[in-house]
């Protein structure tokens, strides 16, 4: 195998680790990463068909709130625009009774998407480093320390470092990643019994030619607690020219075939909405916990955000040399975009 050094091996190119590569650009130190898919963005994942809106398969939304992300947009001259909830919205709170039309109060936060998909903030961030420093299909097995340098061990290559940055799901982590020597019992327990944000979910969406869900009396904003889909939302694009409906769909599905969950989601929309349903131009899906580079089957049961922006993430390990970071480290926004930004930038400056 070669072995490929530099001072930092970043492992993952999501948005945590091309953040990192972006603030480490114009520092002293060289930089690697490696990528396990065959593409960037790890859970941000836009899909794009010609002439057509981009659908967001993996991460959506930011909010006011969200000012390490905002700020990071300003400064790659990415554009952002608020998301469509309209004034009322279709709810289904019980199998027993038909659906409603309800209000949506005023007062509600505003929701915002970036211009163009959130790939665009995953391709503005990669300009800030070369391709020859990314190394795509490589399966992380084993991290080795050495007296002053950690060794990473992929299917292809040995990266040698003197620091190693995981941005991988801290489950997918522990799971999937030997260390050399082991990582204290305390951490690998943390891990173990961490959630990954998005990890069972599935995201579906729906390409249109009209938006028949902005008529009078029907919404595009859907909350059901019968299903399949429990939320659906208006997705069309930023020129307000491109329409598409977007939402999750109940994670239990995950087994089936896809033309099994698109006949599911064509008739609870069809109930609101009438046979203009089956007039779309295209359907996507994703099936996070089918995605093994983000969806791990955890041994013992884990709660909904178990454990994100635990404490013990803020150490370095393997004798300094060795950090954690991800979405799901972060001490505030922990699985948001904004806590992967947030955990970068707490990185950068540890070693920087």
């Amino acid at each position: 195998m070669n072995i490929i050094k530099s001072d930092i091996v970043i492992i993952g190119a999501g948005l945590t680790g091309l953040t990192l590569g972006h603030l480490f650009k114009n520092s002293r130190y060289t930089i690697n990463i490696i990528e396990a898919r065959g593409r960037k963005g790890g859970r941000i994942h836009s899909v794009c068909q010609l002439k057509e809106t981009p659908i967001e398969m993996g991460a959506t939304w930011l909010g006011n709130s969200h000012t390490y992300l905002k700020t990071l947009l300003e400064e790659l001259e990415l554009h952002t625009f608020k998301q469509q909830f309209g004034d009322k919205a279709i709810y289904e709170p019980t199998s027993l009774a038909p659906y409603q039309l309800v209000t949506l109060p005023k007062s509600q936060d505003s929701s915002y998407r970036i211009k163009d998909g959130t790939s665009k903030l995953i391709e503005r961030l990669s300009q800030s480093i070369s391709e020859d420093n990314i190394y795509y299909k490589q399966r992380v097995s084993k991290i080795v320390e050495h007296q002053n340098t950690l060794t990473v061990e992929t299917n292809k290559n040995t990266f040698k470092a003197k620091w190693v940055i995981s941005t991988l799901p801290p489950y997918l982590l522990q799971s999937t990643i030997k260390t050399v020597p082991p990582l204290p019992i305390q951490i690998q327990d943390i891990m173990e019994h961490t959630h990954t944000w998005m990890g069972e979910s599935i995201k579906v969406g729906l390409r249109y030619k009209v938006p028949f869900w902005r008529a009078p009396n029907t919404s595009g904003t859907i909350f059901s607690n019968v299903g399949p889909i429990p939320e659906f939302y208006d997705h069309s694009n930023y020129e307000d020219n491109l329409f598409a409906l977007k939402g999750f769909l109940n994670s239990s599905y995950y087994s089936l075939k896809q033309e099994e969950r698109l006949k599911m989601v064509l008739e609870q929309l069809k109930k609101y909405y009438g046979d203009i349903v089956n007039t779309f131009i295209s359907y996507e899906e994703k099936v996070w916990r089918n995605d093994s580079y983000t969806h791990a089957d955890y041994n013992s049961h884990v709660l909904p955000h178990q454990n994100n922006g635990h404490k013990l993430y803020k150490q370095p390990y393997l004798n300094g040399k060795f950090f954690i970071a991800g979405a799901e480290t972060a001490s505030k926004f922990p699985g948001y975009m904004e806590g992967a930004i947030r955990s970068a930038y707490f990185i950068f400056n540890e070693i920087n």
